[in-house]
């Protein structure tokens, strides 16, 4: 089969053998897969990634062997391994957690020597795993699943108490499912900045109420103006704060300088969520989240109950809507 292989910094298209499903694996076509910021990133970091694994007690990539790379997939039903149950049947559409169940444990696909990832036409995965693609949507929807989980489980872990304006930084994939899950929880007005004209409009398609060009305004002056409070609330706020609704700072960008960047625009008192994988060495000041009193929350992934809920909500674009 052919596969696209991270080999020697590269990523490079060869052929290799295809994969043989094990007990309670099923084999799958791929039909769709999304490129990740993260994959992006690994082209250039792939040692830090190897690094943190060796600190976190995860199995490191062996970058002297190949790697097919690709987590966020919509995938076919080909064929069954031992032991399989076989609820769903071939050519049945499915989308999995990039995550095989194996008898060491949980293993991750797509950053692994062994485990192959969605950038290749065939791949293994758990049928406990399996969720099947709702009728009507395309495999190029349901593959957006992942990047889709990512931001519900960061709006999550934002520990949202009501009446927050909420910052979003940076409109990729991550940032916009970002929005799209804080539009679903209520909160308004959600502002959004991007560089990107393309990425602007797709925030306010997902329900960014203000979007933001970074080259003609700072986005933290336009959220300012957009959280001032009421009478009632300057009267009723604790002493010292400044006159402003509380802050939700979606950091969705992962590059040098960024986090600092929020530090010095944020507002006292606000919660920052850091999103965005920066796989680079990067530096803060402390002394200035303490004056600020500045709360930042770093986040991973994703439950399975939240990615199950990600692709029930694709079916046919119901992200527009508010309710579950």
């Amino acid at each position: 089969m052919r596969a696209a292989i991270f080999r020697n910094g590269e990523i490079v298209v060869d052929r290799m053998a295809e994969p043989k499903p094990g007990p309670g694996q099923v084999l799958v076509k791929t039909l769709a897969c999304g490129i990740c910021g993260s994959d992006l990133h690994a082209r250039q970091h792939a040692h830090r990634m190897v690094e943190m694994a060796r600190k976190t007690g995860r199995k490191p990539m062996d970058l002297a062997r190949d790697v097919v790379f690709g987590h966020e997939f919509c995938c076919e039903i080909v064929d069954f391994g031992p032991g399989t149950v076989r609820k769903l049947k071939s050519g049945t559409r499915v989308c999995s957690l990039p995550a095989l169940v194996t008898p060491q444990g949980i293993e991750g696909i797509g950053y692994s020597n062994d485990n192959i990832g969605g950038y290749a036409e065939a791949m293994l995965l758990s049928e406990a795993l399996l969720l099947e693609v709702p009728n009507g949507l395309a495999p190029e929807h349901a593959a957006l699943t992942e990047p889709l989980a990512v931001g519900v489980h960061a709006v999550a872990k934002a520990n949202i108490r009501g009446g927050e304006v909420p910052l979003v930084i940076g409109c990729g994939p991550v940032g916009l499912a970002a929005i799209a899950a804080l539009k679903l929880k209520g909160l308004h007005p959600i502002v959004a900045a991007d560089y990107s004209p393309a990425r602007r409009a797709l925030a306010a398609k997902l329900g960014a109420d203000v979007v933001v060009d970074p080259r003609v305004s700072q986005p933290y002056l336009t959220w300012a103006e957009h959280a001032q409070m009421s009478e009632a609330e300057k009267a009723a706020r604790p002493p010292l704060l400044p006159a402003l609704k509380p802050a939700i700072i979606f950091e969705c960008v992962g590059v040098p300088g960024l986090l600092q960047q929020v530090f010095e625009g944020a507002p006292r008192d606000a919660r920052i969520v850091v999103v965005g994988v920066c796989m680079e060495t990067d530096r803060s000041e402390p002394m200035l989240g303490i004056m600020k009193e500045l709360n930042v929350q770093y986040v991973l992934g994703y439950t399975p109950d939240e990615f199950a809920a990600s692709l029930r909500r694709s079916r046919r674009g119901r992200w527009m809507r508010r309710q579950w």
